[in-house]
């Protein structure tokens, strides 16, 4: 069994890391939605993708709005500041994990630092925001390619699912119809809207393999909530998180079945849920229902392996 300090570092290397990717996607699709227009975006696709990764300021410009995402180490969900904390907490597991995903790891640190640093990435901003992706996705693959699949990778697992179901259902909030998450912004009116929803969730291609072309908003919200195959979708890493915990579960000689019990419950409210009558219902409450059964997943998986009380670890 992991020490507590060990299963908290590669929970938090798979949540920095899958922010990173999340938010530099984002602002990629941002930017390029974002040419060519005034440096207002109000009610558009691209105020919502700021105001997601928190940045909703109108007055600031594209540049500044992406660097602020991007290498803002003020702002704690900049990818500069996630990948610096996934650096940290790999530095304090290297025995936990293959020499390979360090190297990686160091070698994507060193890269954003390098970007930071020299200030020409504001013109090519697509350039940097995909060298990101690409690093972040090859620590992954190097991940799973190189590191033993037991209960240190099943850490990694947890966190990467957690963080992906939690990000989708928050980006979700900002588009879905009658409920925008913010009171300021109107529903989006056209179809350029869904498809930017749908490209920042790297899910454009496989919608239309699905669904054709037809971008419609019921059936953008079908597939990134409820679609059981698409890896982007909250249902498919809600299966994948709750088969991550079962899998520790057995690892662990506590009782550690609350996170579990929480991750089926999610699972199965998506699993037996109806695109149609959430959208005729209230789909703000639906999607901010599931941002707080992340959060108390969250807090399980602490109180169960990493904050628990060392009664609980001693031999009966």
């Amino acid at each position: 069994m992991l020490l507590s300090r060990v299963a908290d570092s590669l929970y938090w290397i798979s949540r920095y890391l899958e922010r990173a990717e999340h938010t530099a996607r984002l602002v990629d699709v941002a930017v390029d939605q974002g040419l060519g227009r005034a440096s207002s975006f109000t009610g558009s696709a691209v105020e919502r993708l700021y105001q997601s990764v928190g940045l909703d300021e109108e007055s600031q410009d594209v540049a500044a709005l992406a660097g602020g995402a991007l290498f803002d180490l003020a702002n704690r969900n900049s990818v500069a500041a996630c990948v610096t904390a996934a650096r940290e907490n790999a530095r304090q597991v290297r025995e936990e994990i293959s020499s390979a995903m360090w190297e990686q790891l160091n070698a994507l640190y060193l890269r954003v630092r390098q970007m930071r640093d020299e200030g020409s990435w504001s013109a090519r901003t697509h350039h940097s925001s995909r060298a990101i992706i690409d690093g972040v996705r090859l620590f992954k693959g190097i991940t799973n390619g190189t590191m033993s699949h037991g209960e240190g990778w099943q850490y990694l697992q947890v966190g990467h699912y957690l963080e992906r179901s939690s990000a989708t259902a928050s980006l979700l909030m900002l588009f879905v119809p009658g409920g925008t998450g913010s009171p300021n912004m109107p529903e989006p009116r056209d179809q350029v809207e869904w498809v930017t929803l749908l490209e920042s969730c790297s899910a454009h291609e496989a919608y239309c393999r699905y669904y054709t072309a037809d971008v419609r908003a019921g059936r953008v919200t079908e597939f990134l909530l409820l679609n059981p195959e698409f890896p982007r979708s909250v249902r498919f890493s809600a299966v994948r998180l709750e088969a991550a915990l079962r899998s520790l579960a057995g690892y662990s000689a506590r009782t550690a079945g609350r996170a579990e019990r929480l991750a089926g419950r999610l699972r199965a409210s998506l699993e037996y849920a109806q695109v149609d009558e959430i959208l005729s219902d209230d789909p703000q409450t639906y999607l901010t229902n599931i941002s707080r059964q992340c959060s108390q997943i969250h807090t399980a998986v602490y109180q169960s392996y990493v904050a628990y009380p060392i009664e609980s670890a001693l031999p009966a």
